[in-house]
């Protein structure tokens, strides 16, 4: 896991499998089965949910076991309106959980704040970008990949996810990170 965070190297990492069933101008098609994640979620900074996900690899589960780190590490907000009108915010961390776990044999967190979920599997558009992903160049990207699927037709059905495959000391110039939504998907790309 320390290879993680100092090292360049993404591919030494397992990522969830997918197929690119389309390409356009700024971005990309994919479909994702089904996969399990570790999940952190609410109130929480991105370091307090980066911390309680990394404690769950590093053994703070009912079997004390250490699960392989994979990427990306996820990140979307979601936003809940009560009545009378209120919103709140809540946020994500998602760490996939290696393809050799089940729902079964997944080690239980200890943690009340983490829970394993199956995200479903489903489509989704996909820009890519390099550098240090800073909130305010996620939004960029973000409304970069929005004017691009606006243009081509495509259906929104999720809040932005920010994907992150390198830790903190890759250079920039060698960081992969991602902006995704998923998507309702044609069969076809209409611009």
């Amino acid at each position: 896991m320390i290879a993680f965070f100092l090292g360049n190297n993404v591919k030494a990492f397992e990522e969830p499998q997918y197929e690119v069933v389309a390409l356009s101008d700024g971005y990309e098609v994919r479909y994702y089965q089904d996969r399990l994640a570790a999940e952190a979620s609410g109130a929480l900074s991105a370091n307090g949910a980066f911390r309680r996900l990394f404690k769950y690899n590093s053994g703070a589960n009912t079997t004390s076991s250490k699960v392989e780190m994979t990427v990306p590490v996820t990140q979307f907000v979601t936003n809940n309106t009560t009545f009378p009108i209120s919103t709140s915010s809540e946020r994500h961390m998602q760490f996939y959980l290696p393809s050799k776990l089940t729902y079964d044999t997944a080690p239980i967190p200890i943690d009340p704040e983490i829970t394993i979920i199956t995200i479903e599997g489903g489509y989704y558009a996909v820009s890519e970008y390099t550098g240090r992903s800073t909130n305010n160049k996620f939004d960029r990207q973000q409304r970069l990949l929005v004017a691009a699927l606006e243009r081509d037709n495509v259906i929104q059905i999720s809040t932005p996810i920010k994907a992150t495959y390198n830790g903190p000391l890759t250079l920039p110039f060698k960081r992969r990170n991602e902006v995704m939504f998923r998507i309702k998907w044609q069969g076809r790309i209409s611009n």
